[in-house]
């Protein structure tokens, strides 16, 4: 349904910050920039305070679409995207079955189109994530995924990980790499040293990461093609990455922002919604994390965001790994912005921008002529992260309880309202008088 939207007194946020203005959507694009643009619409909205950032794109989720719909399905874990700001996605392949026929891509693309968040398939690199027989990448690829991987475990086979670097470079497809040794885990659940110690489990030692973080690079050096690193979490796997691209080898990589904002400290109280994979890592690895984030190592933030039925995460010793994180992504990462670590542009660029431009994916920008795609985002409005209220099915966030400043409020996608947060809208109507919200026809309420 396409609206006529006039969004007044906006700040827009592209490559740089731009002075307040206004902006007219019409025809699922932006018709106009500028200030004091006339004209009636639809719908009106006072920017006043809000900020436009392009929509965000997280190329680490799981969806669990087909087959664990208990745990999340399309339409919950895209109303949890578009709450957060994110109106893209790259869908992880661990799925029951696993995405690696042309009839589950097919299938995911098809439940997808209507949500207002471009779903994008990740591909398995080799069938039923076995680690043996390669997928038909081609076939694939035609149906629609945007990468292969085997996320959720490794390709444990160093030789079968070359081969399908050099099967989907021949195709312009992206290989993303889950980088855990399962020799060196030997089923730890978080990280080991105090962590494990403390309570007691198996622990995650770092090794694991760094050990394949290093062959998939020297795998990709030795071919001449390229690898990206997901979800880094350790301070090895960030200087081997450092290292691999000063000696200009092609690898890109990915964090979450717990691993720059959180420790294995988390954990300690005994609770599975901090319990992850890769785990919380220590101290010195957070500050590792971020300052690769900070340096331009690691190019991309996203959330790996794992939903798990409540039930499942109940038992600390039992549960599975996973936290989820699409709906408080932005707001924990303006903390680098609020703390004058890192530019409002900057932030953009790692959640919107290179994760597109990895995946060979078209640039989403706020510009006349452009599709509307975009969030509007109050980068001073503070809130609880209450898990009951988040769209998702599952509960298990890594931020609950806690107090995030900036919050998403109104997404759009194709010029269309997709989500909008009505309790904000409602209490700046009350409490600015004669705002326009939501459902306005003119300029006056």
């Amino acid at each position: 349904m396409s609206q006529t939207i006039l969004i007044r007194n906006v700040q827009i946020v592209q490559e740089t910050v731009l002075p307040r203005c206004d902006m007219r959507i019409e025809d699922g694009r932006i018709a106009a920039l500028g200030m004091a643009l006339p004209g009636s619409a639809d719908v009106i909205l006072d920017g006043t305070g809000l900020t436009a950032l392009p929509g965000l794109f997280d190329m680490h989720v799981h969806l669990r679409d087909p087959g664990q719909t208990n745990k999340e399905d399309i339409y919950t874990g895209t109303a949890a995207a578009l709450a957060g700001g994110i109106t893209g996605v790259a869908c992880m392949p661990n799925t029951t079955p696993a995405i690696d026929t042309e009839e589950t891509v097919r299938y995911i693309i098809e439940k997808a189109k209507n949500t207002g968040v471009a779903v994008h398939p990740v591909g398995c690199i080799t069938k039923g994530l076995k680690g043996e027989t390669l997928c038909d990448f081609s076939a694939l690829q035609t149906a629609g995924i945007c990468a292969v991987s085997d996320d959720g475990k490794p390709v444990e086979c160093a030789e079968t990980m070359r081969r399908a670097l050099v099967e989907a470079d021949a195709l312009g497809l992206p290989v993303i790499s889950h980088c855990e040794d399962l020799s060196i885990i030997d089923h730890g659940i978080v990280n080991k040293g105090v962590a494990s110690e403390t309570l007691g489990v198996k622990g995650m030692d770092r090794a694991s990461e760094d050990y394949i973080t290093a062959r998939e690079i020297i795998l990709a050096a030795s071919t001449g093609v390229s690898i990206h690193i997901a979800h880094v979490s350790t301070k090895g796997s960030v200087e081997i990455i450092r290292q691999a691209k000063a000696h200009s080898i092609q690898v890109t990589c990915e964090t979450c922002p717990h691993y720059f904002l959180m420790t294995e400290e988390a954990v300690l109280c005994g609770d599975a919604d901090y319990r992850m994979n890769p785990p919380l890592r220590t101290e010195e690895d957070r500050r590792a994390v971020l300052a690769g984030l900070l340096d331009g190592t690691i190019d991309c933030i996203v959330t790996d965001h794992a939903p798990h039925a409540p039930a499942e995460k109940q038992d600390f010793y039992t549960a599975p790994n996973g936290v989820i994180g699409m709906e408080t992504s932005l707001a924990a990462s303006l903390k680098l912005v609020h703390a004058g670590q890192m530019t409002l542009p900057g932030l953009v660029q790692k959640m919107a921008v290179r994760p597109r431009q990895i995946l060979g994916l078209p640039h989403v920008q706020i510009a006349v002529g452009e599709k509307a795609e975009l969030t509007l985002v109050d980068l001073t409005h503070s809130w609880k992260v209450e898990p009951e209220k988040l769209h998702s099915k599952a509960r298990n966030a890594i931020w609950k309880g806690k107090t995030l400043v900036g919050k998403p409020v109104c997404t759009l996608t194709d010029g269309v309202i997709r989500y909008q947060d009505t309790e904000y809208w409602a209490n700046r109507g009350r409490k600015d008088g004669d705002i326009h919200v939501i459902g306005s026809t003119s300029e006056t309420n």
